[in-house]
């Protein structure tokens, strides 16, 4: 049985997104399709690579880090080195986001206690002209 072949377009629909960043993660050594003359063509592992890029970006990632990721699975591909740095980039993202998450937090405080103020002052405003 053959293994399954996308075309640029094919995967670029199925995944929602252009076929420019397709071309773009390739250019960045992240993607290594084959060539069917000027055509790419990519196999299975290069749609799973695909979701694991955009997954990656999702969390946060950059595409730095995704190839490091990607450079550790290939190089071993049962290393523990992989899991270990995987596991460190993650408490590293999660550190970052909790220090967002507290700084968002005092802005919403700040931003309530500006409003409340506005507030206040607008009700006496509006209670000095109606007197």
């Amino acid at each position: 049985m053959t293994e399954k072949l996308y075309t640029i377009g094919e995967l670029a629909k199925e995944l929602d997104i252009t076929s420019r960043s397709i071309r773009f993660y390739e250019e960045s050594g992240l993607l290594n399709p084959m060539r069917n003359g000027q055509n790419r063509v990519y196999k299975k592992k290069d749609k799973v690579r695909l979701k694991l890029i955009l997954r990656g970006k999702r969390l946060g990632f950059s595409l730095a880090e995704t190839k490091t990721l990607f450079d550790l699975y290939d190089s071993n591909q049962n290393s523990a080195a992989q899991l270990e740095a995987m596991l460190y980039m993650t408490e590293q993202k999660r550190a970052v986001m909790d220090q967002q998450l507290d700084d968002i937090k005092a802005l919403m405080m700040e931003l309530n206690e500006v409003e409340a103020r506005c507030k206040d002052e607008l009700t006496t405003l509006k209670r000095g002209t109606i007197a």
